[in-house]
């Protein structure tokens, strides 16, 4: 298991760097109270940080951005491209745990990203709802990103897991669609009725 560098490296997005309401802020700029007590975790899916090759940027952004919108991160790992790495590092990720789980990386049309595939692997039910809507988000200025995204997101137990962007830009982005729903997505989840 590969953790995240702790000190800040050149050209990485930093929590403290965004600022509310901007493309990059993933909702970050102040902890939310419906995130209070919930749990997180980051998945980088990359060939080149997992051989130590590149610096885990999205990775570390997400990390940062979960934290300051309020949400423990109990756990950033790395694992390689492929459907079996990715499928096997989510469901060590996922069981017994309850809360979100963000992967980046893996999600275009690369002959390795197949992040997507590994994830459909391990999901017990699809919320393509989520990943619809980082998609909206993604095309809108007439961008067209999320047209490239082959991203996925659905339920396992109590976990609610979400394929992002392999860019920063792009993994935060993602990440500030999806938040103001989450609360509610992982209260359902475990059972609550807030209807």
């Amino acid at each position: 298991m590969s953790e995240l560098h702790e000190r800040p490296q050149a050209g990485d997005v930093q929590a403290g760097d965004l600022q509310a309401g901007s493309p990059q802020s993933g909702g970050a700029q102040a902890a939310s109270p419906q995130a209070a007590g919930l749990r997180a975790k980051v998945l980088t899916v990359s060939d080149g940080v997992a051989a130590g090759a590149r610096e885990d940027r999205s990775g570390r952004a997400l990390v940062d951005a979960l934290r300051a919108a309020g949400y423990d991160v109990v756990e950033a790992r790395v694992t390689a491209d492929g459907v079996e790495s990715v499928a096997d590092a989510l469901a060590d990720l996922t069981h017994g745990f309850a809360g979100l789980i963000v992967t980046t990386g893996g999600t275009g049309f690369g002959p390795r990203d197949l992040t997507p595939e590994g994830t459909m692997v391990v999901l017990d039910r699809n919320a393509p709802g989520l990943v619809e809507a980082i998609r909206r988000a993604s095309d809108a200025d007439g961008r067209g990103f999320g047209m490239l995204s082959r991203a996925e997101a659905g339920t396992v137990g109590e976990a609610l897991v979400c394929n992002l962007a392999g860019s920063s830009s792009g993994a935060l982005e993602g990440l500030e669609v999806i938040l103001p729903v989450v609360a509610h997505a992982l209260d359902l989840l475990a059972g609550g009725r807030p209807h």
